[in-house]
């Protein structure tokens, strides 16, 4: 039992919109997971200017915030890909 795996199956291949983009994601993944794939790290800045991304990927530290359908200041580690997703950073 020590090497026992779970596979878990990725859901089926969607569009989302990435600051205008397209980028192709699986249904059920985490929007942070999502846009980590597709190499986007930084997600917001700081006051001072510092790009902040995903810290804790749980909802504790706010850290991953971004616009979401046109709802401001969504945590993308707790969000769910669906099709045709709409989604800004603050690095446009």
């Amino acid at each position: 039992m020590d090497n026992l795996r779970i596979a878990k199956k990725r859901g089926p291949q969607v569009r989302i919109y990435v600051n205008g983009q397209a980028v192709f994601a699986h249904a059920g993944e985490s929007v942070h997971a999502a846009l980590l794939a597709a190499g986007i790290r930084t997600l917001r800045k700081s006051q001072t200017g510092q790009g902040r991304g995903v810290l804790c990927g749980m909802g504790v530290c706010y850290e991953c915030l971004a616009t979401i359908d046109g709802v401001p200041n969504v945590r993308s580690c707790m969000t769910e890909v669906q099709a045709d997703m709409e989604i800004e950073t603050d690095e446009i």
